[in-house]
């Protein structure tokens, strides 16, 4: 069973950058997801391990990064330009089965890390 841990969140000034780490088993697709209180999940961002390529959804094009290192099975958001309203518990996720990142769908995820944006 693929189990994901995640870490690496915190206090973080608008403009400032944090990066998630995410341990996981080596699953072809993952990525990230977010939810704020009172909001569905937002997809973040998704890569496929076995050709590199990523995709972002709209909000944070141009300011996250999703990469893996695949000698220690774990995959990375680098969040630079933090917003408020990137403001949000963020979740390390694996697609449905059968499904790649384009389908945004929520497999398996782990508890999440809390990222607060503020002065």
């Amino acid at each position: 069973q693929v189990q994901l841990v995640e870490s690496g969140g915190g206090l973080v000034q608008p403009g400032g950058s944090l990066r998630l780490s995410c341990a996981d088993s080596g699953s072809t697709f993952i990525g990230w997801f977010r939810q704020a209180p009172g909001k569905k999940r937002e997809g973040v961002a998704c890569m496929s391990r076995g050709d590199g390529s990523a995709i972002y959804k709209d909000p944070v094009k141009g300011r996250f990064i999703i990469s893996s290192d695949p000698t220690k099975n774990m995959v990375y958001l680098q969040m630079n330009n933090l917003r408020s309203e990137d403001t949000a518990r963020y979740y390390c996720y694996v697609p449905q089965p059968m499904s790649a990142c384009g389908a945004w769908t929520f497999g398996t995820w782990g508890k999440g890390t809390q990222v607060t944006v503020s002065p």
